[in-house]
């Protein structure tokens, strides 16, 4: 047990895991205590060279928690190919890969809910890129790396815990957020593998992650109705 148990216990769910371990899983109903309110506003832009960059210019790294397991992951599974079918040491060796996925899974899932912990307790608005992240992966050669980055499990945790804490999260159109200048709105068109934005209108010059920030926290306070000069940014 890895916390004490809240609430009225609902429901509670046994299942057996792929590595042959057993997993119980208790649903509580509880009464959630909405945190102080805050001024402060921020927005994130999701990335792949750097997990998420803030709009006070501030990075998350991207932990790459697959491409570090996946040396490993590669061996057991040339290994797990060449044994016989039925076999016991198929069958131990097929926990092994589990396991490594298993834990795999966990690492991004503890980040993601730390990471996302921290933005919610420190901010009172947050605004974020609503992408379909399941489009993007059908259509990019990026989609393991996607899926690595865990994007849609850092937006699931980060909604369900600004409503528990009282937080306002606004989701922007993703369209463009990245070739508009934050500065002066001019588009500045640019390929995926630039990273610097430099405007040829007003000439201002920053990081593509940080620029696209700056303009999601924009959208997202306009679509809350939140005019960004009453906030500490």
């Amino acid at each position: 047990m890895h916390r004490p148990v809240e609430g009225e216990i609902k429901t509670c769910t046994i299942k057996k895991t792929a590595a042959g371990e057993w997993d119980i899983s208790l649903s509580c109903e509880v009464k959630t205590v909405p945190l102080e309110p805050k001024t402060e506003a921020i927005a994130v832009d999701v990335g792949l060279e750097s997990f998420a960059t803030f709009s006070n210019g501030k990075r998350i790294e991207n932990p790459r928690f697959f491409k570090k397991g996946e040396k490993a992951l590669a061996k057991v599974q040339r290994k797990l190919s060449k044994q016989e079918k039925g076999t016991k040491e198929r069958r131990r060796t097929g926990k092994i890969v589990a396991k490594i996925h298993e834990r795999i899974k966990n690492q991004r899932k503890d980040f993601c809910h730390k990471e996302s912990k921290k933005i919610v307790d420190q901010h009172q608005y947050i605004c974020v890129e609503d992408l379909d992240i399941k489009s993007m992966m059908e259509k990019s050669h990026f989609a393991k790396s996607i899926a690595d980055a865990s994007w849609n499990q850092f937006r699931q945790f980060l909604t369900y815990k600004a409503a528990e804490a009282g937080r306002k999260l606004g989701l922007v159109n993703p369209a463009y957020t990245s070739q508009t200048c934050s500065q002066c709105g001019h588009l500045e068109p640019k390929k995926i593998t630039e990273r610097e934005h430099q405007c040829s209108q007003c000439g201002y010059k920053a990081h593509r992650d940080f620029n696209a920030a700056q303009n999601i926290l924009a959208l997202g306070l306009d679509g809350l109705g939140i005019i960004p000069r009453s906030l500490r940014l």
